[in-house]
C-alpha cells in the first residue's frame, strides 16, 4: 500500500545503518531514499537518525518510530492474512527464527507438507540461537521461534515445549556404537566434535563435563550439524545432536553398515537433558499463515514426543 512505502524505506535505513545500502535493495538512489526520510523527519518535526561518517545510527525518537513502523508492518500483514482467509485461499509470509537443530530436517518437512496444502503461503526461516531468536520476536523479524535453552526475555510467550535428550553420534563401527546408553566416563580421551558455545547442545555438554569433572578430547568445533556428522566416516570421533535433529533410524540398534552413523543417548545424570522452547512475542495476535503453521508445529511435537511434550 502507498502510505506504507515510507514507512517500509524508513525500516529498511534503520535495519541496514545506511542510506547507500538501503537504496541498492529497494532500487532507488540515495538522493531519492534520503528526500523520503527527511519528508518523513519533516511531518513528525523530529531527526530519526543521527548522520555518522560510516553511515547513519537511529536516535531515540528513531528507535520509539522504527518500532511503531514494525508494528504497523506486521499489523497490515496480519489483516491482509485474514482477508485472504476469507475467500477460501490462505495466503501469508511465515517468518520462524530457530537453531540448526530445527531447521535440519523437522521444518523443511514441516513446511513442505503446509506449503503442499497452501502454496500460496512462503516462508522465511532464520538460522539464530537462544538470546538472537528472541530478539527476533522482538524486532518483529521473526513470527515464530524455537530456543533450545532458557528463556531470557519475558516477552518471549512459551506456546509449547518438548524434552531432548542430548545424543553421541558415531559410526556404526565405533566401539562405543554398542553401548545402549553413553556415560562421559565413556568419552574421556575418545577424539570429539562439539557445536560452538552458543549452541543449546554445547551448552548441556559443558554442565555435564563441569558436573563429572571431565575435559573431552576436541580436536573441532562447528556450528554445523551436517559437518559434524560427515565427518565421522572419515574419522572414529564422535559428535553431539538431539532427537529433533536426527533422521529417522539413527537411533536404532539394528545391524548397520560400518559406513553408517548411530546415534545413543546420554545417561542424564551425565548430561542433563534440555527443553526445546516454541514461542512467539508475547500479547501478539499473529497473521493466519503464521497461527495455522504453530498449530501444525505443536500437533506434530506432539505426535513425536508424547512423553516429553507439554503445551
Amino acid at each position: 500500500m502507498r502510505h506504507m512505502t515510507n514507512l517500509r524505506f524508513i525500516d529498511a535505513v534503520a535495519r541496514e545503518k545506511s542510506i547507500r545500502k538501503a537504496a541498492e535493495k529497494l532500487a532507488i538512489t540515495s538522493t531519492a531514499l534520503n528526500r523520503r526520510i527527511l519528508q518523513v523527519e519533516d511531518e513528525l518535526g523530529q531527526p530519526l537518525f543521527e548522520r555518522l561518517p560510516s553511515g547513519v545510527r537511529l536516535n531515540t525518537a528513531g528507535e520509539l518510530f522504527v518500532q511503531h513502523v514494525r508494528n504497523q508492518i506486521a499489523d497490515l500483514a496480519r489483516v491482509q492474512s485474514q482477508i485472504s482467509d476469507l475467500t477460501g485461499v490462505r495466503r501469508g509470509h511465515v517468518k520462524i527464527a530457530g537453531g540448526a537443530d530445527v531447521l535440519r530436517f523437522f521444518l523443511p518437512e514441516l513446511v513442505a507438507h503446509y506449503r503442499g496444502q497452501h502454496n500460496a503461503v512462503t516462508f522465511e526461516l532464520l538460522r539464530q540461537y537462544g538470546d538472537a531468536a528472541e530478539a527476533s520476536l522482538l524486532s518483529l523479524d521473526a513470527d515464530l521461534a524455537f530456543v533450545f535453552a532458557p528463556v531470557r526475555t519475558t516477552d518471549f510467550q512459551v506456546i509449547a515445549t518438548a524434552r531432548q535428550t542430548v545424543h553421541c553420534l558415531m559410526s556404526a563401527s565405533h566401539p562405543l556404537a554398542k553401548k545402549d546408553v553413553i556415560r562421559l566416563r565413556d568419552c574421556i580421551d575418545v577424539p570429539a566434535i562439539l557445536p560452538t558455545a552458543k549452541s543449546g547442545v554445547r551448552q548441556l555438554l559443558d554442565v555435564g563435563q563441569m558436573k563429572r569433572n571431565i575435559k573431552m578430547n576436541t580436536i573441532i568445533e562447528s556450528d554445523s550439524f551436517e559437518f559434524m556428522q560427515n565427518y565421522l566416516v572419515h574419522e572414529h570421533a564422535i559428535s553431539f545432536q538431539i532427537p529433533i535433529s536426527l533422521e529417522p533410524g539413527i537411533t536404532s540398534n539394528e545391524t548397520k553398515l560400518e559406513s553408517d552413523i548411530v546415534a545413543r543417548p546420554f545417561d542424564i545424570d551425565d548430561v542433563p537433558a534440555g527443553i526445546l522452547h516454541i514461542g512467539q512475542l508475547k500479547g501478539r495476535v499473529l497473521p493466519v499463515a503464521a497461527a495455522k503453521f504453530l498449530d501444525n508445529i505443536i500437533h506434530e511435537l506432539g505426535q513425536r514426543y508424547p512423553d516429553d511434550f507439554n503445551q
